[in-house]
């Protein structure tokens, strides 16, 4: 017996069986064979799809779990790296190795 190669799903097909599968309209096994799946496969499809929905109407959701940015950390930073590169530029300028003209 042959191996079948790994085969990678997009995820608009797991949401079309997943829907498919909580219709109820077929078994598992009628879509299994139509979608050419395994049922257990379309079982856990359907469990994740059940355990994700509430994310689809949550409000903010994907503003909670951005990080917080620290504004002054970052200016910090900047001012920082700009004060280098002035020192380097200017330090460069004088050995000779960097034109004046930039």
């Amino acid at each position: 017996m042959t191996k079948r190669p790994r085969r990678n799903h997009t995820p608009a097909f797991k949401a079309k069986v997943a829907l498919a599968a909580l219709k109820g309209e077929k078994t598992l096994t009628e879509l299994a064979q139509q979608f050419d799946v395994h049922a257990n496969q379309i079982t856990q499809w359907k469990a994740q799809l059940l355990e994700g929905a509430a994310g689809v109407f949550g409000h903010g959701g994907s503003e909670a779990s951005a990080p917080v940015v620290d504004l002054k950390a970052l200016h910090a930073k900047i001012g920082e790296l700009a004060l280098e590169n002035d020192f380097l530029a200017g330090a460069l300028t004088k050995a000779g190795l960097l034109s004046a003209k930039r």
